[in-house]
């Protein structure tokens, strides 16, 4: 869930897009897809070990979805190993198959350090899309480039986020700390649904929340009054993959 904290913790979270409802390019300001040498490497790049495998012996396996010159240099990018040395498109080709049916929404109204970190999370979760509501641009750091596999759309606003959730619907459902939320974990979540996050600090806006079909909330029983954006946006969406993903055997 996400909830507003003491020092740059939340009650909400962010993502990020393209305008009115469109999926989103690359906002200005922010760097050009201008080739392979633009994606960063793994996160602990320049920490000690190194992750990724280096060039592809010989024979070259002949699939069309190897990319040439990963094969020939190596792969260090942030992905699972069974996308070493293929091609993003022929890794969001593949995703495409298995994505889950949430989404994830996030405020962005502000500069939101944690955006990143939940849209790498929904990477991880697979979720449908990531829709990023207000401002454009956002903080893409803590994302590790997973948005660059992932369909991020752009809402100017609460109410174009809504409008598009409902001629698709999903029903919208808040995350936050708020007096009269229900517990998430007593509360089954809509398979096909909008997981609406708040910005660290403020949390949901009350026009999200009168947008929301259900606010719920993630119980804490320490002394803080809430937890981080991204833990919170973590938490909620593996309640949603217990519920309904299927979960591989041990070992697979």
């Amino acid at each position: 869930m996400s909830s507003s904290s003491e020092s740059g913790s939340t009650r909400g979270t962010g993502s990020a897009g393209s305008s009115g409802g469109e999926p989103s390019a690359e906002e200005p300001g922010q760097s050009e897809e201008t080739g392979r040498s633009a994606e960063p490497l793994q996160y602990d790049d320049g920490f000690g070990t190194e992750i990724g495998v280096g060039p592809h012996p010989l024979p070259w396996p002949e699939d069309e979805r190897y990319d040439p010159e990963l094969l020939a240099h190596g792969d260090r990018r942030n992905v699972g190993d069974a996308y070493r040395y293929w091609t993003r498109e022929a890794i969001v080709a593949d995703l495409d198959l298995r994505r889950h049916d949430f989404h994830v929404a996030v405020e962005n109204w502000g500069h939101d350090f944690n955006i990143g970190s939940v849209v790498r999370t929904a990477n991880a979760f697979l979720a449908k899309e990531i829709h990023i509501v207000g401002r454009r641009r956002w903080n893409r750091r803590g994302a590790m480039v997973t948005d660059r596999y992932q369909h991020v759309r752009h809402h100017p606003d609460t109410e174009s986020l809504t409008a598009w959730a409902e001629a698709e619907g999903l029903p919208i459902i808040g995350i936050d700390n708020l007096p009269g939320a229900v517990p998430l974990e007593r509360t089954e979540l809509p398979r096909r649904c909008v997981l609406l996050f708040g910005q660290e600090g403020p949390g949901l806006t009350e026009e999200a929340r009168k947008h929301a079909v259900m606010v719920c909330s993630i119980a804490q029983f320490g002394s803080t009054r809430s937890i981080n954006a991204g833990a919170a946006a973590a938490v909620a969406m593996h309640a949603w993959v217990q519920r309904y993903a299927e979960i591989p055997e041990a070992g697979s």
